[in-house]
């Protein structure tokens, strides 16, 4: 039993007796705790191997899993007859329990489709909330209600199907067989608007038959599965036979549907690839415990939509992990599995996971991971939108006041503040292995950055990788009254920075956020209350998002939808990217100063003219010989043993 002891704590007899009962069959298992919620479902191909791992001293797991696994009072587990059933469980019970430590598509069950009814009388095009297997026809997921509505509106001014919703099974006969008995044809009195303005072909007052309407349906289905080409050559053919027959206004109105449609054909032109089959191009881009997958969709060569998904929990999850996570979720409630998906990552369980899609497709799909030539191309520019989403959304919810007022007074009630904190001042400490210490302060007002008051401070007085005494002299310089700080004088960039005393008129926060833990709080409560500073200050730990507070030996966790949670988290990471970048500067500098100090021959005013002119390793070693050499107190031969030396390093 002493070989399976789970970290931090003594394993109970009810989880001992569930890794006792183990068998060596592919599964999927639930890790419960005391209060039976599920923390995470996983899936394995041996759920005697799977599980255990976790519990063993020998197994390295990753903060994320050492934090699940303190946890876990009680584990269940459902024995099935192979991986694809297993893969498939294990997805149904994420979507419906979305448990905490699991990687989840954030509100995936807001996304919207584009329906064609294929199964009522004359079809309608419309958008619905969710996507079924009743024999109509379903595109998406789409991410952008607006996109949809968009597209829904181009579609009918393309083609003419109506948007009403009248019974149409009176307008025709039934399309197969004879009609039932007591059938009558009822039709409208008169068209509606729509027919005047050539948005429909008039089914209602049977002015279109049932072939002629079904035609442009055709249409529509083509034009959502992206054979843009087909559109064309269908219309063509269509205004070839109107002016054969003499109707011009029809021809010329069909004529205006083909140049708009060539329009779209232009822009999509400009990506391609080589390929004629369907291919999902997809790449992710990560930030902290969020990452955007962002999946290019290509149609016979030409690239016909996109759309991004943000998934959360992914914080020490491995690339695999989450695209493994991400294929799961995303081509579950998809309608189309194209033939080829290039993915940035190769999943975890590759060969399941393609073998689940051709069961799904009902044929061949192949799951590639480039490593060079055009389609490492693509993934690379899929890659970069997947990066600007992450910054437009970081953006676009900090300006969103609704939002950030909610998060305010979700923040109030969790911390159980007095009113919602208007001020949030966060902390957080930077260093490579105890070397050039920095700390960040950022400042929120309103739930919004005031890049104008945040603040660097090069730690001065603390040697070697010390977090809490980092904290306490930071803290110590922000709120004594006799204190200097480095003050950022904000160019364009925010990276300038100057020493300048402290500000008296400075309000004081309504919340003070310690990136870090029990450690890291206790330090910092100690200064506030050497400086008799009265203020609520919590500590946020990166491994679970855990919200540490003063004297409480547990932490808040709040849910993952949280809108509190979301702004706790977008302030420590601008205080960790706000730190991060100073940090880095002074290490290059450092760097830079090293390396000239090493050349023999560089003396103090040579070192200072170079770091004054190129300032870095890199524009020097880009520099040519005459560059270097027309400094001031330069010569040749000086020049030569710098470009010989920093040759060497490279």
């Amino acid at each position: 039993m002493s070989s399976h002891l789970p970290r931090d704590k003594i394993m109970n007899e009810k989880i001992q007796s569930v890794l006792n009962s183990l068998p060596h069959k592919p599964g999927i298992y639930l890790m419960k705790d005391a209060q039976g919620t599920i923390l995470y479902v996983g899936k394995a191909i041996s759920l005697y191997n799977r599980v255990r791992s976790y519990f063993k001293e020998s197994t390295d797991l990753s903060p994320k899993n050492r934090s699940m696994v303190a946890k876990v009072d009680d584990i269940e587990f459902l024995v099935v007859k192979n991986e694809v059933e297993a893969l498939v469980l294990e997805s149904n019970y994420i979507k419906q329990y979305r448990p905490r430590y699991n990687v989840l598509l954030r509100d995936d069950k807001s996304y919207p489709y584009i329906k064609v009814s294929l199964t009522e009388d004359f079809p309608r095009v419309y958008r619905v909330r969710s996507f079924q297997r009743d024999g109509n026809r379903y595109f998406g997921p789409y991410t952008n209600s607006g996109a949809v509505d968009s597209t829904l509106d181009l579609l009918n001014k393309l083609f003419a199907f109506r948007t009403c919703r009248y019974d149409a099974s009176t307008w025709a006969p039934p399309r197969n067989g004879e009609p039932p008995a007591g059938w009558k044809q009822k039709l409208l009195p008169r068209p509606c608007t729509q027919y005047y303005i050539h948005r429909c072909i008039a089914p209602c007052v049977a002015y279109a038959s049932r072939e002629e309407y079904n035609a442009v349906i055709q249409q529509v289905i083509l034009f959502l599965e992206g054979k843009h080409d087909e559109v064309v050559k269908n219309l063509q053919e269509k205004m070839q036979e109107a002016a054969e027959n003499l109707n011009f206004e029809e021809a010329a109105r069909i004529r205006d549907r083909i140049k708009a449609v060539e329009r779209i054909l232009e822009k999509q032109r400009i990506i391609s690839t080589e390929g004629q089959d369907d291919q999902d191009v997809i790449a992710l881009a990560s930030e902290e415990d969020e990452t955007c997958a962002q999946v290019f969709f290509f149609r016979n060569g030409k690239l016909v939509g996109r759309e991004y998904f943000i998934l959360q929990g992914t914080r020490d999850s491995s690339p695999g992990e989450v695209m493994g996570s991400f294929l799961m979720q995303f081509y579950e409630s998809s309608p189309h599995v194209p033939t080829e998906i290039i993915v940035e990552a190769e999943p975890d369980d590759r060969a399941v996971v393609q073998a689940w899609l051709r069961e799904k497709r009902k044929g061949a799909v192949t799951i590639t991971a480039p490593k060079r030539g055009e389609k490492l191309r693509l993934v690379e520019m899929v890659k970069q939108n997947a990066r600007e989403v992450l910054e437009q959304q970081r953006i676009k919810w900090l300006t969103d006041s609704q939002k950030t007022q909610m998060a305010l007074e979700e923040l109030q009630e969790a911390l159980n503040l007095a009113a919602p904190p208007m001020r949030i001042e966060c902390y957080d400490i930077s260093n490579t292995q105890g070397t050039n210490s920095v700390g960040a302060m950022v400042v929120f007002e309103a739930g919004r950055p005031k890049n104008s008051e945040y603040r660097r401070f090069k730690i001065k007085t603390v040697e070697g990788p010390n977090d809490f005494a980092s904290h306490q002299e930071m803290l110590r310089r922000r709120f004594r009254r006799e204190a200097h700080y480095e003050k950022s004088g904000h160019d364009h960039d925010g990276e300038a920075e100057q020493d300048t005393p402290l500000q008296h008129d400075w309000a004081m926060p309504d919340l003070v956020i310690i990136d870090g833990g029990k450690g890291q709080l206790s330090a910092a409560l100690e200064v506030l209350q050497e400086l008799h500073i009265d203020v609520p200050t919590v500590g946020l730990a990166k491994e679970n998002e855990e919200i540490f507070t003063p004297g409480s030996p547990d932490p808040i966790i709040l849910p993952r939808s949280s809108q509190g949670l979301y702004m706790v988290q977008r302030i420590r990471d601008e205080a960790h990217r706000f730190g991060i970048t100073y940090h880095r500067k002074l290490r290059s500098d450092r760097t830079f100063k090293s390396v000239l100090d090493e050349i023999p021959g560089i003396g103090p005013k040579r070192k200072q003219a170079l770091m004054k002119h190129f300032g870095s390793v890199r524009a020097i070693s880009a520099a040519s010989l005459e560059e270097l050499a027309g400094l001031d107190g330069m010569t040749k031969d000086a020049a030569e043993k710098v470009k010989e030396y920093i040759g060497r390093m490279e």
